[in-house]
């Protein structure tokens, strides 16, 4: 019986344990368990999302308190356009956070940089250009260009220096949006060097409607990016992602000819992931009902969370002036227009509460909004209940381990502590 250790990831002539795990931002998927999933021969995934006040936590920069410091003027003004990110900062600290990462990596594996489209950030071209172009600048082995179709994003780099050299992909949710993708960017003469194809069972944002995306499966686009890419002659690496939650479906993947897996739901209860102890523990008391697909996102996409995330109906003052990660070309962010309709409609309250739309920069930053894969509610399984009625962390290593070693769809169990 097939197990995925005897599969390899193959990059020209370098080969890697073909277990990737994903982006998850702000800061879950941590320098931490990113070098360990290159330290075990796999690839690690860190995130671009919101660097700033990650380098500030990390590095003790001081990047959202200057920016506050520049537009406190503005936080009573229900127009955003005015505030903008400065550029130099935010490649200062795409080229900190990448190059502390890279220069501590050990072991025959790779890490990779997620990149997000959508965080636009009242500039969206200028910004993505900057954290695409840092990232190479300080070493970063691969780009994968994530929530968005990424149109202009090689063209953005294409006369870098490490153009050709990084690793670069996409994550796709159907053939579409790939065809959209290799046809925009031909004139790079530059293919992507491997295409995630992300189901709806993701966690976080989902690339499908929210009425509709339980009308698909990761198994059947999978086969059609793969029939696609075997019909026009691509020889492009696929690796599926979204509710690959034991070894057997992952392997299941590997024989009808995906290249590698992406995997993340699990290693959100890692002692090395960046969620809080006690948010972990919400993740592993999660029942399936527990876990829902909504629209409060104010980037347009649907997004599957734990429907008893604090940040679900807050209704913060948003936090443009610090964050704005979110505001569009025009200084717009559907929250900040949510925020205002409720403030008008109820002026004498001093808490309100807002339920369409959320403050994605303030509570991802604040570990309030708790987005989650569908396969969570399966996580209590994969560890020891202790005797106080709490379940036991685990490291990455195990959970890498069980991936890439386990057969008959069993999860092996930790050790107790």
């Amino acid at each position: 019986m097939k197990r995925v250790d005897d599969f390899r990831l193959r990059f020209g002539k370098r080969e890697l344990v073909p277990i990737m795990i994903g982006g998850m931002g702000v800061d879950i998927s941590t320098a931490e368990l990113a070098l360990e999933a290159a330290r075990l021969g796999g690839i690690g995934h860190i995130s671009d999302a919101m660097l700033p006040t990650v380098t500030d936590r990390l590095y003790d920069t001081d990047f959202v308190k200057t920016k506050l410091q520049q537009y406190k003027y503005n936080i009573e003004n229900a127009d955003k356009a005015a505030v903008k990110f400065d550029l130099g900062h935010i490649a200062e600290s795409t080229r900190l956070h990448v190059s502390k990462t890279m220069e501590a990596k050990r072991g025959e594996g790779m890490v990779f940089i997620n990149c997000m489209e959508k965080l636009t950030m009242n500039a969206p071209r200028e910004t993505l250009t900057v954290r695409l172009r840092s990232a190479l600048d300080a070493g970063i082995d691969g780009i994968t260009l994530a929530a968005g179709l990424h149109l202009g994003s090689f063209a953005m780099i294409e006369d870098h220096p490490r153009f050709r050299d990084a690793k670069l992909g996409i994550i796709v949710s159907s053939l579409r949006a790939l065809q959209l993708f290799l046809r925009k960017n031909a004139r790079t003469n530059r293919l992507p060097d491997y295409v995630v194809v992300e189901g709806p069972l993701a966690g976080g944002h989902l690339g499908f409607g929210l009425d509709d995306w339980m009308k698909y499966d990761l198994r059947t686009i999978t086969q059609e990016v793969l029939d696609f890419l075997k019909a026009e002659q691509l020889d492009i690496p696929v690796i599926p992602a979204g509710g690959i939650f034991t070894g057997t479906d992952a392997t299941n993947f590997l024989e009808m000819g995906a290249a590698a897996v992406q995997v993340a739901t699990r290693f959100t209860v890692a002692d090395e992931c960046g969620l809080p102890k006690d948010v972990q523990q919400e993740y592993f008391k999660a029942s399936e009902s527990d876990i829902e697909v909504n629209g409060v996102s104010p980037t347009g996409y649907p997004m599957r969370m734990l429907k008893n995330s604090p940040a679900i109906g807050s209704g913060i003052r948003p936090g443009c002036e610090a964050y704005g990660y979110i505001l569009d070309a025009n200084g717009r962010c559907a929250y900040v227009d949510s925020y205002n309709r409720e403030v008008a409609a109820h002026p004498d309250e001093k808490k309100i509460q807002v339920f369409d739309k959320t403050c994605l920069c303030t509570h991802m930053r604040n570990f309030k909004l708790w987005t989650c894969g569908h396969y969570t509610y399966k996580l209590k399984d994969t560890t020891n209940k202790l005797a106080d009625g709490s379940y036991q962390v685990l490291s990455a290593e195990h959970i890498f381990r069980d991936y890439q070693f386990s057969t008959d769809n069993k999860i092996a169990l930790p050790e107790k502590a």
